[in-house]
């Protein structure tokens, strides 16, 4: 496994501790994994009862990081477990510095088991803030990176939408685009979906990055602007006008390239919550029926359940083309 981390701890314990540590080393060094486990969730309860948060956490970081290196997964898992609801006892602004923690963590993990996935999920849990409700995009961006890696694009696509990171999520499409089997006509399709969804989701400076990072190294794209494809034009002056906060330019450009958008029918309905965020255009009147439910049964995404809006056990892309990376992207909270 690539990823590796320090022991964490970064204060003098006291003899009693320091006593303890010792026979845990002692566990170690013997493979007795189980009595290791054990000592680790003894002492960091000890530790988090007197709230000697950072020494917990410290100690739950390096034992989880030992028992996964040394290929224990469930205890391993465990500790991380445990970690994070140590984490989840400070405030949101402490929170923030052990993000590298928990990347660390979720590489070790791995990936096809459920031990990842119930981790991710409960890590992402206590990174949510008000002004980040899907959960810290610093997370997101490393977890995504790290999908991307293990060519697990689809569950790598869901996490980069949450990110910050529009450098990697431009060139993560490129190489999404090339791998899925699709269509070279449909280079256009990969960056437009993921745009709108990023704009759905108020995120225009990634929403930007990611664009020109794709139309920039895209082997298969001419450079411009202008672009030889509608859509790709469509998405620059749409970033212009959303920058700049015109819209009698977004209106226009919904009109003059309405064929072009009427490629995927989902488009329709990006462009009418992109109106309502950054043009204060009041939701359509016929929101209702059968394409509302369809949408928000799109938009479904995290919840309070354990679960990712994708399966853990796949290991391959889908190659069926892009209308295969839509389903349950986006979450309906992110949208209201």
């Amino acid at each position: 496994m690539a990823a590796s981390c320090g022991d964490g701890q970064n204060t003098r314990p006291s003899k009693g501790v320091s006593r303890i540590l010792l026979k845990l080393e002692s566990n170690l060094a013997e493979r007795n994994f189980y009595e290791a486990h054990q000592i680790y969730k003894t002492l960091s309860y000890r530790l988090s009862n007197q709230k000697k948060y950072d020494e917990a956490i410290d100690l739950l970081y390096s034992g989880s990081c030992r028992l996964l290196q040394s290929q224990q997964i469930e205890s391993g898992a465990d500790l991380a477990m445990s970690l994070l609801d140590v984490i989840g006892k400070l405030d949101n602004d402490k929170r923030a510095g052990h993000i590298h923690k928990l990347t660390t963590i979720h590489e070790l993990i791995p990936p096809d088991g459920q031990e990842r996935q119930l981790f991710i999920c409960k890590a992402i849990k206590q990174t949510k803030t008000s002004s980040h409700t899907a959960g810290s995009p610093e997370l997101h961006g490393a977890v995504a990176n790290t999908l991307w890696k293990e060519k697990r694009h689809s569950e790598a696509r869901y996490h980069f939408l949450y990110s910050a990171d529009g450098e990697n999520c431009g060139r993560f499409l490129i190489e999404l685009h090339h791998s899925s089997g699709s269509n070279p006509h449909e280079v256009d399709l990969f960056i437009t979906q993921m745009v709108l969804q990023l704009l759905c989701l108020k995120n225009a400076s990634t929403a930007s990055v990611t664009f020109y990072a794709y139309v920039d190294n895209h082997p298969d794209v001419v450079k411009g602007p202008p672009y030889l494809l509608p859509l790709l034009n469509f998405l620059c002056f749409l970033l212009s006008a959303v920058n700049e906060g015109k819209l009698a330019v977004f209106t226009i450009l919904c009109e003059k390239y309405n064929f072009s958008l009427s490629r995927d029918p989902l488009y329709k309905a990006y462009l009418d919550k992109i109106g309502q965020n950054f043009f204060g255009l009041p939701p359509p009147k016929n929101s209702g029926g059968l394409f509302s439910g369809l949408l928000n049964s799109l938009f479904s995404g995290l919840d309070e359940s354990e679960d990712l809006p994708y399966s853990v056990s796949q290991d391959a892309p889908s190659t069926s083309g892009i209308s295969a990376q839509s389903p349950r992207i986006l979450a309906s909270s992110d949208l209201d």
